[in-house]
């Protein structure tokens, strides 16, 4: 996980309320809210924005800015935020005595339709959970290599460390589905804010 540099909010920033949340976004568009220290905090990610900052809110109004990764203080600890090529990986509150908490997807947010499909069948969220975490693991073992062999052709790159031949070789039609396999899984993962510092390596390659 990428470390947070805590940024301290102002009360200079621009008077600008929460937008809704509407399904057009919910490609680009992320919001998690907690109440904590008599308030409740919104952070709104929106990737369709040109800087894909993080914003945060303090019922309804904005109270923060910042580029991702970023920790927003708050009275009592920080919110920290981080995105990826999939969505929000991170979206917690850390108090200033260590204790974390998640914050909870917004409604409508795919990942709250995500979270309510857990409640409502949680044998079916689990087989898809375990499903993915499968994708993933057949990914990093045949599509990995490739994309280290496609790597290692950037000349660059093969003047530092050498050149590598993949030993597995796929025809396209499996490695087209592979990587539509492994970015459907990615975004499961994400959904969910899981993330596993080997299993998820190979999100890297389906972003290629």
């Amino acid at each position: 996980m990428a470390p947070f540099d805590v940024f301290s909010c102002s009360d200079q920033v621009e008077e600008k309320r929460l937008r809704p949340f509407r399904r057009s976004q919910v490609l680009h568009r992320w919001l998690y809210t907690i109440g904590f220290a008599d308030h409740t905090w919104t952070v709104d990610v929106d990737l369709s924005d040109e800087d894909g900052a993080a914003e945060l809110y303090r019922d309804g109004l904005l109270h923060a800015r910042g580029e991702l990764p970023v920790a927003f203080a708050v009275p009592g600890g920080r919110v920290e935020v981080d995105a990826g090529l999939y969505g929000v990986t991170r979206a917690h509150l850390v108090r200033d005595d260590g204790e974390e908490r998640r914050l909870t997807p917004a409604r409508g947010t795919a990942e709250d339709l995500r979270g309510r499909l857990a409640r409502r069948h949680p044998l079916l969220s689990t087989a898809i959970a375990w499903l993915a975490i499968a994708v993933l693991a057949v990914n990093l073992v045949l599509a990995v290599p490739q994309a280290l062999e496609l790597l290692t052709t950037i000349p660059k790159i093969a003047d530092n460390v050498g050149t590598f031949t993949s030993p597995v070789v796929l025809p396209m039609w499996l490695n087209i589905s592979l990587i539509t396999a492994g970015a459907l899984a990615a975004t499961e993962r994400v959904l969910t804010l899981r993330r596993n510092r080997v299993l998820d390596v190979e999100t890297l390659w389906t972003g290629l």
